[in-house]
């Protein structure tokens, strides 16, 4: 008898097998539900906001994208290069001198923008004479500029850097020029630039590949 009591516990343990067994299968057998068109809509939409949005963050906090246009940075520069520039560094980081930045056209309702080099800092005093630059009075070297193209400027026009007189800059004021002196609207002519206007900072170059490079 025991051992008939046995056999019958054995047989309902593997009949719960099979059944067990019997049901993965036809789980596996049933086809995955597609999503109904209002579904994919539905997250296609979802997905795009999101996108939307993180672009929205990166290009107001983060940085912009960066179009040059004219030669007034050549040849550090050149006309329809492609690059981005930091937002973030122009705003909370220091601007210091030989920074390559980007600055709003000053001109009402102008909604251009310019990549200049900050010169002179807020509270000093720039002029440029027989073509060296003074801050406070003292010459400084601008190891930035290109010697080659900067010597046949010099030999075609018979200068490089225009002279100017002193101008003394304000608490919140900064001097721009372009690397190009001799074809370059900047502060010589427009002024110099308060804080306000220096959208962006640390410009980098990814296009043509060739230029690839983080402007110094």
């Amino acid at each position: 008898m025991e051992n008939d009591k046995t056999n019958d516990i054995i047989d309902v343990d593997v009949i719960k097998e099979e059944v067990i067994e019997e049901e993965k299968i036809e789980e596996a057998k049933e086809p995955e539900k597609k999503p109904t068109f209002k579904e994919e809509a539905i997250d296609f939409i979802k997905t795009f906001v999101i996108c939307l949005g993180a672009v929205w963050l990166l290009t107001t906090f983060i940085f912009t994208p960066v179009r040059v246009d004219g030669m007034s940075m050549y040849p550090t520069l050149h006309d329809d290069d492609l690059g981005i520039a930091s937002i973030f560094s122009a705003k909370y980081l220091e601007i210091e001198r030989f920074d390559v930045v980007v600055v709003n056209d000053k001109a009402a309702n102008s909604k251009d923008h310019w990549v200049k080099r900050v010169i002179g800092l807020p509270g000093e005093t720039i002029s440029c004479m027989d073509d060296v630059v003074y801050i406070n009075g003292e010459p400084i070297e601008e190891p930035f500029l290109d010697t080659e193209y900067a010597n046949t400027q010099r030999k075609n026009l018979g200068f490089f850097t225009s002279d100017f007189d002193e101008v003394t800059l304000g608490e919140d004021e900064y001097f721009v020029m372009g690397d190009n002196r001799t074809n370059s609207t900047d502060s010589r002519y427009v002024g110099p630039f308060t804080r306000d206007n220096i959208t962006c900072k640390d410009v980098l170059i990814y296009y043509p590949f060739s230029n690839f490079k983080l402007v110094k």
